[in-house]
């Protein structure tokens, strides 16, 4: 079966993401709108500004339609800003910032500092093979708590920047910029698979 994988496609590295998802072998789309929405066997949330990303899923009318297909086991991703996103809670946000709710983690807004900040790293992931994953933080957040529900698949400076619960996946860095295409192949095998990945 060929999963068919939406990009969340109000802001961020859309095309970045379109491209890694074709290259695990999933058919990349937009989303924009609930109609595309319900097309989709899982959802890319990318990076950007977490706040602005929140507001226009309440302009374009999409938190609840997203909420509720995550919480109905409809597989995700975020990367960064989709991180936040996916995030129970999250400090350091605007106070009218909204949450979907699909992680069992608190997260850190800007974690590792403002843009000046931003760095690269090698991380071992659990789940993904061979050499470690280069990975790019900018801005990036990084999870404080974690539920008991919630795996820790890498860390960096201490804190968990990678996650899995159940069919949802996150990561604080930006795997659709270093042509490294482990991380969307492991989600795209969580998509195929919805079994093995609860």
């Amino acid at each position: 079966m060929v999963p068919v994988i939406g990009v969340l496609a109000l802001q961020g590295d859309v095309r970045e993401h379109l491209a890694a998802l074709s290259a695990c072998g999933a058919r990349g789309v937009a989303v924009r709108r609930v109609s595309e929405l319900d097309t989709v066997d899982g959802l890319v949330l990318p990076g950007g500004e977490s706040t602005t990303m929140s507001r226009l899923l309440e302009t374009f009318e999409l938190l609840e339609p997203v909420r509720e297909r995550i919480a109905g086991g409809m597989p995700a991703y975020g990367s960064c800003a989709g991180m936040i996103l996916l995030a129970r809670q999250v400090l350091d946000g605007r106070p009218d910032q909204r949450q979907l709710g699909g992680l069992d983690v608190v997260v850190r807004r800007n974690a590792f500092g403002r843009q000046v900040d931003s760095f690269e790293t090698d991380l071992a992931i659990t789940g993904i093979t061979g050499e470690p994953v280069r990975a790019v933080f900018i801005r990036a957040p990084w999870v404080e708590e974690t539920g008991p529900q919630v795996e820790v698949l890498a860390r960096a400076a201490g804190h968990p920047v990678a996650v899995r619960q159940g069919p949802v996946l996150a990561t604080s860095f930006h795997p659709e910029l270093t042509g490294d295409g482990r991380v969307h192949a492991l989600f795209c095998d969580m998509v195929r698979s919805p079994a093995a990945a609860a």
